[in-house]
């Protein structure tokens, strides 16, 4: 497999991220892949934060969210998929699929060995996060949910088939670009830095192909799975969820996430952010807090 590898000098003095990149490199079945993650807070923690980003960000987008984990005594994981952020970059576009995503999350969280998980997801870090707790129903005990869904081959509608077109007619994604256009509030650094770990065409296949591998026909790959996390959050779901809606979100707003919170088995009413967007993380300090202090953490 040919592989890339973003230097590290793309990450030098990005705003509001000191924080200490942590690699693992022998997960099983993605032996010599190296893997990104930020590790922070007590190692011993009873409480740990998995932060799941989607496409085309990575673990950038929860900066303002981990201090507020951290300040409550938890453990705060957030890895990069392969082809994003500081994890390694296969070159072809193939090598990119559900399972190949979702396989490396389970071999991570089982080499790290998780515990008492708070899954923090949105985008494709909900598409294909929110299938892991019927893999691990002894792990994960708590959601907190924003801005994504569970896709089980429906269409999605008229905003997501033009982001998917605007995807295939862009290989080459201004990455910071959009995340300028969809994101006012970013400063020129952060656009910046969202668009750092993606020198040229040549590390962004992770990225081309989030949008084509979501599930709109029941014939694709993941499709079967996610209808078991379904009936799993209809039927078998304890623990605890808080969900978050950035309100200007265009695909994956209010209709979207009304749908999922009926699906989640007790999900509370949801706290919804009128000024945010599809990115809401951007948002995310407030949000943190919310759902700590509605879990009773803080």
């Amino acid at each position: 497999m040919d592989v890339l590898r973003t230097p590290d000098d793309q990450f030098i003095n990005l705003p509001n991220w000191d924080l200490t990149p942590n690699y693992i490199d022998d997960l099983a079945g993605y032996e010599n892949l190296r893997v990104h993650f930020i590790d922070e807070g007590p190692k011993n923690a009873e409480r740990v934060f998995l932060c799941l980003h989607g496409q085309p960000t990575w673990s950038y987008l929860y900066r303002k969210m981990i201090p507020e984990f951290v300040a409550s005594g938890a453990r705060v994981i957030a890895p990069d998929w392969l082809g994003f952020g500081r994890s390694d970059k296969p070159l072809s576009d193939d090598t990119y699929g559900f399972n190949f995503h979702r396989n490396m999350m389970i071999a991570f969280v089982q080499a790290l060995n998780l515990r008492n998980i708070t899954l923090v997801v949105q985008d494709w870090g909900g598409l294909l996060g929110l299938t892991l707790p019927q893999e691990f129903p002894n792990r994960v005990s708590r959601l907190l949910v924003m801005n994504t869904t569970i896709a089980i081959g429906t269409p999605a509608g008229k905003g997501f088939n033009d982001w998917r077109a605007y995807n295939k007619a862009n290989p080459d994604m201004n990455i910071a670009g959009l995340m300028a256009r969809s994101t006012p509030i970013l400063s020129k650094a952060e656009i910046a830095a969202y668009g750092a770990p993606f020198p040229d065409v040549t590390y962004k296949a992770g990225v081309r192909r989030f949008p084509d591998m979501v599930m709109t026909s029941t014939k694709m790959e993941g499709v079967d799975v996610s209808k078991q996390a379904v009936n799993f959050y209809q039927n078998d779901w304890q623990g605890d969820s808080f969900m978050a809606i950035g309100m200007q979100d265009p695909v994956l707003g209010p209709p979207v996430m009304n749908w999922l919170k009926g699906i989640i088995n007790k999900c509370p009413e949801p706290l919804t952010v009128a000024e945010a967007g599809h990115f809401v993380q951007e948002w995310g300090g407030p949000i943190a807090t919310a759902a700590m202090k509605h879990w009773g953490d803080i």
